[in-house]
């Protein structure tokens, strides 16, 4: 009788997910503050890696960016700095007291750290973290976003560029994790995100080495959030960010079919941010762009693999450009 009273709970525990999610679709969930939080973006020397900086730099946040490549990453920068300067002008010096007199308010003090670190490269990983616990504090943020692409069919493909695409993409996560989560399950306050891709979730000819480094990534991140939730520490959020092929240069040659491509366009970088980061500021588990991403994933569970195949050739072949240096995409 135990187990039936255990299963009745559970189907109750899952009728409300369906209620509690339901409802967010007809009140838009407040936005959390991130003003004065930590945040460490892995590839934010480019692409969406600088467009999250930016927008976590108009919130407020404490900008960690790191990068292989110094002097982009010193541009992004210098971009969330103008951001801080355009904050700190708009704040206002004084503002009115209970009786009447003139409270001071303290100027918004921009605070961005630059960082090179390989992501591919554990040990830079680990070093670097400790520089940034040691030079900037606790880490509340982990934007885990560096991404190279080979673009390169599989008998094509050096065994250096799948081991560079295998362990940027997918095992730095593990690395970057390790690093800041024990910190984060102490105070229990902690958000941990995922970019991953559409190809993480369904596959496609031409990019083995890509789809299975994003496959891993979010495994590695649907097994971490189990993982969390077991632990009973519900402030540490998890959010998983699959967009499909963004307009960044890293997916350039990358076309479908003519006909249908006005209707299915490479995603404009901006718009893949903003949606995005309305998911992670309202602690939402996972964020596909476009919807279709949803569906798409959905037929994928039912449908014979013959009737996937005669969609993927309806669409048509996609073709990438060999990309591997690429950081801060997807």
């Amino acid at each position: 009788m135990v187990i039936f009273a255990e299963f009745f709970v559970v189907i109750l525990k899952v009728l409300w997910a369906f209620v509690t999610a339901g409802a967010k679709w007809v009140v838009r969930p407040k936005e959390k503050s991130v003003a004065g939080q930590v945040c460490v973006i892995t590839g934010a020397g480019s692409g969406l890696g600088r467009l999250f900086a930016k927008e976590f730099a108009r919130r407020r946040a404490v900008l960690v960016l790191w990068d292989i490549n110094s002097k982009s990453n010193e541009e992004t920068a210098e971009l969330v700095r103008e951001i801080y300067r355009e904050l700190d002008s708009e704040s206002p010096m004084a503002k009115e007291g209970a009786i009447g007199g003139l409270e001071e308010v303290l100027p918004f003090k921009p605070q961005v750290y630059t960082y090179v670190c390989d992501v591919g490269k554990r040990e830079s990983v680990y070093s670097t973290a400790e520089k940034v616990r040691r030079e900037v504090g606790n880490v509340d943020m982990l934007i885990n976003n560096a991404g190279v692409v080979s673009g390169h069919h599989l008998l094509e493909c050096p065994d250096e560029l799948i081991e560079r695409t295998m362990v940027v993409n997918c095992h730095a996560h593990f690395w970057t994790t390790k690093a800041f989560l024990p910190k984060m399950l102490e105070l229990n306050h902690g958000h941990i995100v995922t970019v991953a891709s559409s190809l993480g979730l369904f596959s496609t000819a031409g990019v083995e080495d890509y789809c299975a480094s994003k496959f891993g990534a979010i495994g590695f991140h649907e097994s971490l959030s189990h993982e969390i939730k077991a632990s009973d520490k519900d402030g540490i959020k998890m959010t998983l960010v699959c967009p499909y092929l963004v307009d960044t240069g890293m997916f350039k040659g990358c076309r479908i079919r003519k006909e249908i491509e006005p209707f299915l366009p490479p995603l404009k970088p901006e718009f893949c941010v903003t949606q995005s980061m309305r998911a992670i500021l309202t602690d939402q588990a996972m964020i596909c762009t476009p919807r279709i991403v949803y569906m798409v994933n959905f037929m994928k569970s039912f449908l014979p693999f013959e009737a996937i195949v005669c969609m993927y050739r309806f669409l048509g072949r996609k073709e990438l450009m060999n990309n591997n240096e690429a950081k801060g995409d997807i």
